[in-house]
Formats: structure tokens, C-alpha cells, sequence
């Protein structure tokens, strides 16, 4: 048995120096001297080709929430994205400010954000090449390729919003290729480059917190132990700025976005067993990459169920395997560290607001697959090279194949990403327990004017989870536009109960209150509103309405200007403001707001004809009369324009004419008192004098 035993182990250690012998070998080889450039543009090529669905795709879900919303589009939006966490979705002003110079340049265009997910993924997989090189891993190539076609990367890839993992990722692999080179040189200058990238990662997404220990275990692997002076003390500033970064997101997800409450209480039991599942999860979608599902099914957690413990065991036993086998071979143990460490910040230790909805998702693995795609390339091509080495075109033939089958199942999956509304229904069509996807898929539907479909798909969400606040907040804002008041702020109220600090719900009730007429209760919603987001443009805007009615003009003013601060381009803002200064007699200011507004909006109607009454009264009638017909090439019927424009050529005394414009108002609005008595008065003036009464 010892000898058994023995020749056994000379075996594998036979096979690990096979393998070390090899380091770097089993390339796929082009003839041509530059084949590293040939074949990087045949990367980026086969990267295009795959993502080519993703060219007709638009914006899905919280892409309006980062593809800067109105009131984050001046300086004083950019100063916020910097200085303010929780002035947008999350705190990571790179971003923002990426998404706030991209609408500079081609505003909501979704095909040029998609095209700058596809370059900036194009350009990590040739870094990421670099660094497989740096690191002679052998099936270099391979393992870029898998990583560039893999399906589970099309949610980071065709998902606007995760620019986060498209940026923080080429920062990741750009400090990591710095660092090796200062590993090797110990340049100073080229350290605080890679540290300088570090932190550009952290600011665009702080999950790559973990690269220094990734590049500790990346020491490791290659040298078999690690030096204190030599391998971490110079990694210290990285952990520094990493962990801090890490419990300033952590802070924000808790207190700003809202990963808090019951759907984050877990014990440390149960994490441990989220933990062990999403790990076993992720290396069966890296394995297997079949039903990919935007938003995975919600594991039902608990320490007294007696299977959920085997994943972790699984994991130890896993674990304890490898570090059997790092006394012949470190890559395989060294590739799970980097992939269960990347994933760390994922797997349920720390809350994330995802975590409401499911405990996995594609792109949390975004970086973390490395860990796996990487040594599994080398093990395959190294078994390739040992096993046939006299059939290259074999070898390669079969990558080929494994390559054309990723890339397919990733055009495949692309096309998820075309529509939200396709989206969500292959959401459902996996997963149709999902109750987020039937209150987001119902938003569409209300958005398109469909309010049955919509209300139906609400009312699914809510059979499954009855305290879902965005579905009673949509369910109500159906109600409200078919006129059902009553039923929609129970639907509000329901949603403030569960949470009484989502700014869109007190908003929508304040509104509620204000089609009712009840001015009084709808102010302190939209204060409330403005209280838990100040930049609410909508709510400083019926803010004022609200104000208006109750005759606080000045406290009016004070919300309008406020929301042509944060949106200067609304133009319904700079009409109400041309309002209250009309009612007040300051003619000018009146004219100047309506002007504002029309320039917006040139076929605003509306502004039009009361930018003639300003003019008029200010005796420039001629200038009134080409706002009035002004509005009348806008909308013909429209009553007040034509009775306006009757005056005015009633002074001109064209009464014929003013005559026309009075008829043709009442015409189309029977009963309109000023436009009666304005046409006895015209029809009176054409009566001979002294012609009867």
C-alpha cells in the first residue's frame, strides 16, 4: 500500500513538472511575427460580432437612474454627483460623471452608450491578456477568449448601467498590470500609477476593493510563499483606500439606497449559508451557462433547513482538496482564492440592495469568473498539448469549436437586452415568482397607455409579495389617471405605511390630494417629498401649483425657481412663473418667463397666448398679434387665442376680421361669456349711427 502510495504521488509530481516545463507553451500560434496584434483584432472583431444585438437595444430598468436624470445635467448636477452621496443612485461619482459628459455629447441616444460598454469591455480583455502574458500562464489566449465570450458577461456588457463594471474592471486589470511591472522594477513612479488607477476603480465600482489580495495570491502562486517587505507592506496603501472605500458603499447601500430592514436580517449562520450556495451557483453558471436569468429566483434562507448546510461543507471540502493539491499544483487553489475573494463583497456578508430580490447575479462575477476561466484554460491546453502533441490543428480546432459555442449562447443571450419589455418577459418565462419584473414589466405597460395590462401585472406582483411599496405606488398612479382618486391613495398610503420615506409615493399623494382640490393636504406631501430627495424637480413644480391656488405667490415663485435651477429647460415652470407675474402687473418679468418658455418649447401654445396678454397690455399689439397667430398655427381651435386675437384687430379697427375670430370662438366653445359680449360690442360698431336702438 506505501508503495501504492508512493508511486502515486511521484505520478503527480511527475505531472506538475510536465506542467511547469510547459509554463507558457500551447499558444494558439499564427505564422505572422505580430500574431499578439492579429489576434487581438480578431478578439475585438469576435467581441463586436457577439454584441451586434445590443446595437438596437435601448435602456432598461434603473438605466434612467444613471443615464443622468434632468436634475443632475448642469455644473451644480456634477458638483452633486461629486460632494453628495445619495445625490444619485449610488456613490460612485466616476461614473456619473462619465454618464454626465455622455449626455453632453449624444444625449439619450442609447446606441452610443452601449457602443462605450462594448469598447471599454474590448479593451479589458486586452489588458487582461497583457497580464497573462506578464504572468507566462499558459492557454493565455484561451482563457481571454473564454472571458471575452462567455453568456454571463452579456449582463455587464449589454446593461447601460453597468459602465460600473465596464470601468472599475479596465482600472482593476490596469493597476494590476502596473503593479506586476512595479513588482518586477520597483519603480516608485509606476506604483503610484497603479495606485492612482486603483482608486479611479474604486470611484467607478468599489467591489475591486479586493485586487490586493488578488495580487497576493497571484504572489503566492508564483512563488510558493510570501515575503512581508517584498509582497505585502507595499500593497498596505491599496488595502487602506480599498477598505474604506468598501464601508463608505456599505454605508451608502444601507442608509441611502435602502439595503435595510427585514429583507437584510440574517445571522451569521444564515449568511454562511448564502455564502456556500452562491459560490456552488456561480461555478455552475461559469461551467454551465444555460437559463441565464436577469433576476434569479429568491432562495428562501434558514438555519433549520438540514440540506442548505451541505453547500458550505461542500465548499471546505472543496477547499481543503486544493490545498491538498497546492503541494503539487498551486494554480487550481490559487484560482478558487481569487474567485471566492473577488466575489467576497457578493456573497451575503455585507447587504447589497439587490439582495431584496436575489442573492446572485451575472454581474457579480463580472471579474471573480477569472479565478476559474483561467487555470481551467491552462489545465485544458497544457492536457491538449501533453495528449496531442502532433495534431495542432486538432487542438486548435477544438478551442475553435468551445469558442463559437460561447460566442453563440452569448449573441443569443444579447438579444435578452433588446427591449425592457423583452426583458422582463424572459424574466418571467424563467423565473415567475419574480414580483419585481411584473410591477417594472407594468410600468412599460402604463407607459404605453395599456392601463389594464398594466394594473393586471401590478396586482400579480402584489399577490406575491403584498408589501412590495413600488407596486402599490404604480397600482396607484394607474388608478389615478383613470380618475379613481379614492383607490389610488389607499394604494399610497399602503406604500408610505410599509415605508414611510419613498419621496415618488408622498408625491404622488400630494398630487392625488391636489386633483381633488385639496390643496391644504397636498402641500405637506410634496414638503415631504422635497425633504427626502431636494432635487425632485417635479415636486418643487406642483409644489408651486399647490401654492399658487392658495394664493402664497411668493412661496410659488420660491418652488418654480427652484425647479428651473435643477431642469432649465422646463418649460412649464418658466410659464407658471410668467403667471404670477402677469397677475402681479410685472409686465416685463411676465414677458421674459413666457419668452423662456416658448423658446423651450415652440409649440407651446399655451405660453404663446399669454405671452400676446402680456404684450397687449403692454400696448405692443402688434407683437401680441403674432404670438395669437402664432397659436392658432399650433392648435386652431384653440377658443381664447381666437377671442384675444379678435381684440386686438377690433383696435386696429379691422372689425370684419375681429368679428370672424369672435364667431369662430364661440363655435368651438359655446357659452364663452367674453367672446359674446366682445362681438355684440364689434357687431354694434359696424350699425350706422342713429340706425334704431
Amino acid at each position: 500500500m506505501a508503495k501504492r502510495f508512493q508511486y502515486k504521488k511521484a505520478a503527480i509530481r511527475d505531472f506538475s513538472a510536465k506542467i511547469n516545463r510547459r509554463t507558457g507553451l500551447a499558444e494558439f500560434r499564427l505564422p505572422h511575427p505580430n500574431r499578439d496584434w492579429l489576434g487581438g483584432m480578431a478578439l475585438i472583431l469576435a467581441i463586436v460580432l457577439t454584441y451586434t444585438p445590443v446595437w438596437w437595444a435601448g435602456f432598461i430598468w434603473d438605466d434612467a437612474a444613471h443615464v443622468t436624470p434632468v436634475g443632475m445635467r448642469s455644473m451644480e448636477g456634477l458638483r452633486r454627483i461629486w460632494f453628495y452621496p445619495g445625490a444619485t443612485q449610488q456613490y460612485y461619482p466616476l461614473i456619473h460623471s462619465i454618464f454626465w459628459v455622455e449626455h453632453r455629447l449624444w444625449g439619450d441616444a442609447p446606441l452610443a452608450y452601449h457602443l462605450v460598454n462594448i469598447v471599454l469591455f474590448s479593451c479589458s480583455a486586452l489588458l487582461l491578456l497583457k497580464i497573462l502574458r506578464r504572468l507566462e500562464v499558459p492557454g493565455a489566449w484561451l482563457a481571454t477568449a473564454i472571458f471575452a465570450l462567455h453568456p454571463l458577461q452579456v449582463e455587464s456588457v449589454a446593461w447601460v448601467s453597468e459602465l460600473k463594471n465596464m470601468l472599475s474592471g479596465l482600472f482593476y486589470l490596469g493597476a494590476a498590470l502596473l503593479y506586476l511591472e512595479f513588482d518586477r522594477t520597483r519603480q516608485t513612479r509606476v506604483y503610484v500609477f497603479s495606485l492612482i488607477l486603483f482608486v479611479l476603480g474604486l470611484l467607478s465600482k468599489s467591489v475591486i476593493a479586493t485586487l490586493p489580495a488578488a495580487l497576493l495570491v497571484v504572489f503566492w502562486w508564483q512563488r510558493g510563499k510570501l515575503s512581508w517587505k517584498r509582497d505585502a507592506a507595499p500593497l498596505l496603501p491599496f488595502f487602506a483606500v480599498g477598505i474604506g472605500s468598501g464601508l463608505l458603499t456599505a454605508w451608502v447601500e444601507q442608509h441611502l439606497v435602502g439595503a435595510e430592514g427585514n429583507d437584510y436580517h440574517y445571522t451569521l449562520v444564515e449568511r454562511c449559508l448564502i455564502a456556500g450556495r452562491a459560490i456552488w451557483f456561480y461555478l455552475g453558471k461559469l461551467v454551465w451557462p444555460d437559463d441565464l436569468i436577469f433576476i434569479y429566483p429568491h432562495w428562501d434562507m434558514s438555519g433549520t433547513i438540514w440540506w442548505q448546510y451541505l453547500f458550505p461543507a461542500a465548499v471546505l471540502v472543496l477547499v481543503a482538496g486544493l490545498v491538498w493539491l497546492s503541494r503539487y499544483w498551486r494554480g487550481p487553489l490559487a484560482g478558487f482564492l481569487f474567485f471566492a475573494g473577488t466575489l467576497f463583497p457578493a456573497l451575503g456578508f455585507l447587504n447589497v440592495y439587490p439582495f431584496r430580490y436575489s442573492f446572485v447575479a451575472d454581474h457579480f462575477q463580472y471579474l471573480a469568473g477569472l479565478g476559474v476561466i483561467v487555470p481551467s484554460a491552462a489545465g485544458l491546453v497544457l492536457i491538449a498539448d501533453i495528449t496531442l502533441p502532433q495534431k495542432p490543428w486538432l487542438r486548435s480546432g477544438l478551442a475553435g469549436l468551445l469558442l463559437m459555442v460561447l460566442g453563440g449562447l452569448s449573441w443569443q443571450r444579447a438579444w435578452a437586452y433588446e427591449s425592457e419589455d423583452g426583458l422582463w418577459r424572459d424574466t418571467l418565462a424563467k423565473n415567475p415568482q419574480c414580483w419585481m419584473a411584473y410591477s417594472n414589466y407594468g410600468v412599460n405597460l402604463f407607459q404605453e397607455g395599456r392601463m389594464d395590462e398594466a394594473m393586471d401585472q401590478f396586482n400579480k406582483a402584489l399577490e406575491i409579495d403584498p408589501n412590495y411599496t413600488d407596486a402599490h405606488n404604480n397600482l396607484g398612479n394607474v388608478l389615478l389617471q383613470e380618475g379613481k382618486v379614492e383607490e389610488a391613495m389607499v394604494h399610497y398610503r399602503k406604500a408610505l405605511k410599509i415605508n414611510p420615506n419613498i419621496a415618488e409615493t408622498h408625491y404622488n399623494l400630494g398630487n392625488a390630494f391636489l386633483q381633488k382640490g385639496q390643496a391644504d393636504e397636498a402641500i405637506p406631501e410634496y414638503e415631504r417629498a422635497l425633504q427626502i430627495r431636494p432635487n425632485y424637480v417635479e415636486a418643487h413644480y406642483n409644489f408651486g401649483k399647490a401654492l399658487t391656488i392658495k394664493g402664497r405667490r411668493d412661496e410659488a415663485i420660491v418652488q418654480y425657481q427652484d425647479a428651473v435651477r435643477i431642469d432649465p429647460n422646463y418649460a412649464e415652470a418658466y410659464y407658471n412663473l410668467g403667471n404670477i407675474c402677469l397677475q402681479q402687473g410685472q409686465l416685463d418679468e411676465a414677458i421674459a418667463q413666457y419668452q423662456k418658455a416658448v423658446n423651450i418649447n415652440p409649440n407651446y401654445a399655451d405660453a404663446h397666448n399669454n405671452l400676446g396678454n402680456a404684450l397687449a397690455k403692454k400696448g405692443e399689439v402688434d407683437e401680441a398679434m403674432d404670438q395669437y397667430q402664432q397659436v392658432l398655427k399650433i392648435n386652431p381651435n384653440y377658443a381664447d387665442a381666437r377671442n384675444n386675437l379678435g381684440v386686438i384687430l377690433l383696435q386696429k379697427g379691422r372689425i370684419d376680421e375681429a368679428i370672424v375670430q369672435y364667431q369662430e370662438a364661440l363655435r368651438l366653445q359655446p357659452g364663452f361669456t367674453a367672446a359674446q359680449n366682445n362681438l355684440a360690442r364689434a357687431q354694434a360698431m359696424l350699425r350706422p349711427t342713429g340706425s334704431g336702438k
